[in-house]
């Protein structure tokens, strides 16, 4: 059941985020807050020892810092700060967060250089009448969360607790 939670949760929230950074350009609280109560109940569970834990919330701790600091100096939104602090919590403060913020940056400038092609091109695509979010086509801003999002799903299969998710049906 506990890897059945693992193999779930994380994915579907993160999904979830994705899909509502898309097309309502926010990031609902209640996914960052599932992804944050979900990890102190699997984390004890799966396995984890408290030093591991308290190595998860550390990191959690200077993701949330370092994104508090952008959203101050209104570079990122607080929903996807909010979002890659919950998803820190769920890699811990080892090579696996590196990784998370490595493919999230280059998921974040790929997606970013995709949707400025897309707003530059916007009246050919209208009149085209592909279905594409006006949320995308007319906000000022780029839905970060997705790029949270693929990050988190490509670094997921390094994160300790997949591995120990792994482990367990062995």
């Amino acid at each position: 059941m506990i890897v059945t939670a693992l193999l779930l949760v994380f994915p579907f929230c993160l999904a979830t985020a994705a899909f509502s950074d898309l097309f309502t350009m926010t990031i609902p609280n209640r996914v960052s807050l599932i992804l944050i109560a979900s990890f102190f109940v699997v984390a004890p569970l799966s396995g984890l020892g408290l030093p591991a834990i308290g190595m998860h919330l550390a990191a959690g701790a200077i993701v949330f810092t370092a994104g508090f600091a952008l959203f101050a100096f209104n570079v990122m939104g607080g929903g996807d700060a909010k979002l890659l602090t919950a998803t820190a919590l769920w890699f811990g403060l080892n090579e696996s967060l590196l990784f998370l913020m490595t493919d999230v940056a280059i998921a974040g400038g790929l997606i970013t250089l995709l949707i400025l092609l897309v707003r530059a091109q916007s009246n050919t695509i209208l009149a085209i009448g592909l279905p594409v979010p006006n949320s995308l086509l007319l906000a000022k801003k780029i839905p970060y969360g997705i790029a949270i999002a693929i990050g988190g799903f490509m670094a997921f299969p390094s994160s300790p607790l997949f591995i120990t998710a792994l482990e367990s049906l062995k």
